[in-house]
């Protein structure tokens, strides 16, 4: 929950109101898409490089837990040159600072997942876990306007006491050991299977890798923006739209909650997985169609209701579908690197492709949101060719 709690929170309004304050709202969604996107690439690599690192770090501290505390401490201060910054140019600056190191954080952190938990309990386990982001999201966005008019503290808030759980967890953590004696060797081609699996040996592996990008493509346009939809389409004043945020999402995760506990129980009991992923993915494209044709406050929160149901139901299973098809389980935290670039490379190719959308005949916001429904979608049929799981 900490881990999602110091990446959502700059993603669902800090960052987005920084580059508003130093740019305007003319030049606002070009520069937050270099900003977004170039920070997502640097996630994109450091994520499979951290975790083929952690796959191989033979520390007498274990295998996970030095990438989780050097991962906080880098990434929050990161965060605190983003919170500083007087120019776009540093803001990027920090942003990669921050995604660098909090995805080697991220990569350690999934790894757990198949290191401590037996097959038959992953959905379970990863339904737990799928909470983690709606109540991170509510955290973040309620530590925000908790202290808007103070940019810093409204950066540093979330790092704060997302690191206390961090460290408290890396603490307590039983974390694997790695002898010297079975450390593999480095070599420039092992460095470059770091971020590739061969769709040829692996495809399910490369299905959940489609869907899982389609799926997250649609989420980052909600996501990066949404201060900008209630500023422009709705019309929401500039010092409403933290607490606007605030209540979508609290409304969003109020259903994420729900859908996420009950969904991956169910999946264990019935032994299913893709069923629940293509749903999941259908209900959340329909949600972010409401989104797209809402009118006002009321109708936008009924998109993200619709949304969290899918959103929801798609994080318990997703992850447990994942874990049950990577190619090689003494490499896990590499291989999930490679698939968490699925999660990373759409926060770089929404905000590159966003600004297009919006520049076609006039395309408004309701018109990203229903390209964003479509990806949605087309992601839940990614799913249909995976053999390896039912």
């Amino acid at each position: 929950m900490s881990t999602c709690l110091v990446l959502i929170a700059p993603l669902l309004v800090t960052l987005a109101l920084k580059v508003n304050s130093l740019v305007g709202i003319e030049r606002a969604p070009s520069s937050l898409s270099l900003v977004a996107g170039v920070g997502s690439l640097v996630a994109m690599v450091g994520n499979p490089f951290f975790g083929k690192v952690s796959d191989r770090t033979s520390s007498s501290l274990g295998m996970r837990r030095p990438w989780m505390v050097i991962g906080l401490v880098g990434g929050s201060l990161g965060v605190l040159v983003v919170a500083l910054a007087p120019t776009i140019a540093v803001v990027l600056v920090g942003w990669c600072i921050a995604q660098l190191f909090f995805n080697a954080l991220l990569a350690a952190q999934v790894a757990v997942l198949p290191d401590q938990v037996p097959t038959i309990q992953r959905g379970m386990v990863s339904g737990v876990l799928g909470i983690c982001v709606p109540i991170a999201s509510v955290t973040g966005t309620f530590l925000v306007r908790l202290f808007t008019g103070n940019q810093v503290a409204m950066f540093l808030a979330p790092c704060a006491i997302g690191g206390f759980f961090i460290l408290l967890f890396a603490i307590v953590l039983k974390d694997r050991l790695l002898s010297r004696a079975d450390k593999p060797a480095w070599s420039l081609r092992e460095f470059a299977s770091t971020f590739y699996v061969n769709p040829r040996t692996s495809p399910d592996f490369a299905w959940a890798f489609a869907g899982r990008f389609l799926f997250v493509l649609a989420y980052a346009f909600l996501v990066t923006y949404q201060a900008y939809y209630l500023l422009e389409k709705l019309g929401s004043a500039e010092e409403d739209v933290p607490g606007q945020i605030f209540l979508g999402t609290l409304t969003q995760s109020t259903f994420i909650v729900a859908a996420s506990l009950i969904g991956g129980r169910l999946s264990d009991r019935s032994g299913r997985r893709k069923i629940f992923v293509m749903v999941a993915s259908i209900v959340f494209g329909l949600g972010l169609f409401g989104v797209a044709v809402a009118s006002d406050f009321n109708g936008f929160l009924v998109g993200m209701a619709i949304s969290g149901l899918g959103f929801g139901l798609y994080m318990a299973v997703d992850l447990a579908l994942v874990a049950d098809v990577l190619p090689d389980q003494d490499n896990t935290a590499k291989d999930l690197g490679v698939f968490n670039i699925a999660g990373a490379l759409p926060f770089s190719v929404g905000p590159a492709i966003a600004p297009l959308i919006l520049a076609i005949n006039g395309a408004g916001y309701g018109v990203l949101y229903a390209v964003a429904g479509i990806c949605a979608i087309v992601g839940a049929f990614a799913i249909l060719p995976v053999r390896r799981v039912r």
